[in-house]
């Protein structure tokens, strides 16, 4: 479910810019320098993540996607979405977010017995909403700033904040507490190849729309995460969003 809401916002996002920026999108406004203001060295790494995952990534995904019978697909992919509904129960707990919390672990038991470890959606059929709530949009609850736009080896696109959330991240995840780390670096490729696989036809709308696709891919993050932090119902802008990336968060 947050994979299709994903590659929607992406490929709207996209088209949308694509309507609006016309043959202009190399020139940066100012306020996209405000909030990039590493641009230089982001486009760097952006250059190296795109040519890794034309080289790598991608064909996986293309091999795993045209090997892999879609029940089984759609196994693997909700197998991981119930380990994230581990780290979601966590950060909706922190952001005294109670009720969603108890809804996540609903999920994750139903999903976890009924569901098979997770192979079958169930929580979903039975209208348990999925919340996908990570430790960047905890921060940001709390009242920290996204800061500036950032690019990560490997990682794509984040903030400074982001990028410290990352941290939580990693130890809410329940693959981190295998004791095989062979099988959890496994399982952690595998679910890198699912989510890419998953994600294959956003991409085909980047390279057909996007002039600039790494403008685009920037302010497809930064308005998600907005998204993200504020629950789908992001405040006004302000004249502090070039400062920050987003809204004051004493505005929530």
């Amino acid at each position: 479910m947050q994979d299709r809401k994903l590659r929607r916002a992406v490929g709207l996002t996209l088209l949308c810019g694509a309507a609006t920026l016309g043959g202009c999108a190399t020139v940066e406004p100012a306020r996209h320098t405000d909030r990039d203001p590493w641009q230089g060295v982001n486009r760097v790494i952006y250059d190296f993540n795109d040519a890794f995952d034309r080289a790598v990534t991608k064909p996986l995904a293309q091999g795993y996607r045209a090997i892999t019978p879609l029940p089984v697909d759609m196994g693997v992919t909700n197998f991981f979405s119930n380990l994230a509904d581990v780290r979601s129960a966590l950060n909706n707990l922190l952001q005294l977010k109670v009720t969603r919390a108890a809804t996540d672990v609903g999920r994750v038991l139903v999903n976890s017995t009924v569901g098979v470890g997770g192979l079958f959606d169930v929580a979903s059929a039975a209208n348990l909403p999925r919340y996908n709530e990570d430790f960047g949009q905890t921060l940001g609850a709390w009242g920290i700033g996204s800061g500036p736009y950032m690019v990560l080896p490997f990682f794509g696109p984040s903030s400074v904040r982001d990028t410290v959330g990352l941290v939580g991240d990693w130890y809410a995840d329940p693959l981190t507490y295998l004791d095989d780390g062979g099988v959890a670096w496994g399982l952690k490729a595998l679910r890198v190849i699912d989510r890419r696989a998953d994600l294959l036809a956003a991409s085909r709308v980047l390279d057909q729309a996007a002039l600039d696709p790494y403008a685009f891919v920037r302010d497809a993050y930064l308005q998600r995460r907005l998204s993200d932090v504020y629950d789908g119902n992001p405040p006004p802008p302000t004249e502090d969003d070039a400062d920050n990336g987003e809204t004051r968060p004493e505005s929530r």
